[in-house]
């Protein structure tokens, strides 16, 4: 038996966020594990924010899920594999980013996991996800 997950696609644009918030809320909310949601609010908007400026796509798919009792995944999947997050350090003039160096901070784990595989083609896309330690 799996673990339970919400999933949309919506347009790869920064507006996305506040829809992304929302379902976080109402995600974990609906497990009971409210006090998760101002970090996993924060990732899932850093997410799409990252999504709708460093990739072309028109769409995005928004994922909030429980791969274990004990964790939450909150991830964005894009169809930019080229293009893949990399944490770097921000200048303390620059107006961005710092996307990648908060969701370091709040989240127990992060990376990104290539989609998809074509003996020419490669991998159709990528899922960007950051995860919450849930109290277990």
């Amino acid at each position: 038996m799996g673990y339970p997950a919400y999933s949309q696609t919506f347009p790869c644009r920064p507006e996305t966020a506040e829809i992304g918030r929302k379902l976080v809320h109402e995600a974990l909310g609906a497990w009971h594990l409210d006090d998760l949601t101002e970090p996993a609010e924060l990732i899932i908007s850093e997410l799409v924010a990252n999504a709708a400026s460093h990739t072309p796509c028109r769409s995005i798919r928004l994922v909030v899920g429980r791969p274990s009792p004990t964790r939450v995944r909150i991830a964005v999947v894009d169809r930019a594999p080229s293009r893949l997050p990399v944490l770097g350090t921000a200048d303390a003039e620059a107006e961005g980013g710092r996307g990648l160096l908060l969701i370091d901070v709040l989240a127990d784990r992060w990376g990104y996991t290539l989609l998809g595989s074509h003996s020419k083609r490669g991998p159709w896309g990528k899922e960007t996800w950051a995860e919450l330690k849930a109290a277990g």
